[in-house]
């Protein structure tokens, strides 16, 4: 069975924008939970916080991807953090990009779906309002990466999730949208790599 990793950041993980401490969602809200739920192998690796521009962070992140026995599809969402840090969505994109190579260099992962992050609205967290135009030109660069590198792709800019009042995270609904949808692109991909794995390995000596 195949396992889906998630490097991500608090909409990974799962953060509820009503908690106090960094709180969150319980799993079954959760759009990773839901994904499990769904009878896929999860493993989630969100953190709140965590953006794309460090490089030390791609370091542990492919550590944690050729942790996981194989065959592995990494579903990395990145790249909101480092917008609201005043980073430009061209350097936010070709810091993703520098993850990514190092990604396929360790040969970390069998597969990767790179998922731009739903744009921000305006709210308690985006009162800039150059941020939002900002994060709508991420997924087009990131559109373009994907292509580039023969990526599966996801623009969760298309699936209108519902952000909380921050501007950023889902809500509950937003994450019961989210699974779905990436859903019916995970299984039309997953499934034909998952028989692929298995051919492979039946024919090794």
């Amino acid at each position: 069975m195949i396992q889906l990793a998630c490097l991500g950041d608090s909409n990974t993980f799962g953060y509820d924008p009503q908690s106090l401490w960094g709180g969150r969602y319980e799993k079954t809200v959760r759009w990773t939970g839901r994904l499990e739920a769904a009878g896929f192998t999860v493993r989630n690796f969100g953190v709140n916080g965590l953006g794309v521009s460090r490089e030390s962070v791609h370091t542990v992140l492919a550590g944690e991807l050729k942790s996981l026995r194989p065959p592995v599809m990494a579903l990395v969402m990145l790249g909101s953090n480092d917008l609201l840090l005043g980073v430009s969505a061209a350097e936010t994109a070709r810091c993703m990009e520098r993850l990514l190579a190092l990604i396929s260099e360790k040969r970390a992962a069998d597969a990767v779906c790179l998922i731009a992050p739903a744009p921000f609205r305006p709210g308690t967290w985006v009162q800039d309002a150059a941020l939002i135009p900002e994060s709508r030109a991420l997924a087009e660069r990131y559109c373009r990466l994907a292509e580039e590198k023969g990526l599966l792709f996801a623009d969760a800019g298309a699936w209108n999730i519902p952000l909380a009042f921050d501007g950023v995270h889902f809500t509950e609904e937003g994450h019961r949208i989210f699974a779905e949808r990436l859903e019916k692109v995970l299984r039309e991909a997953v499934l034909p790599l998952q028989d692929t794995k298995t051919r492979e390995r039946k024919a090794e000596p």
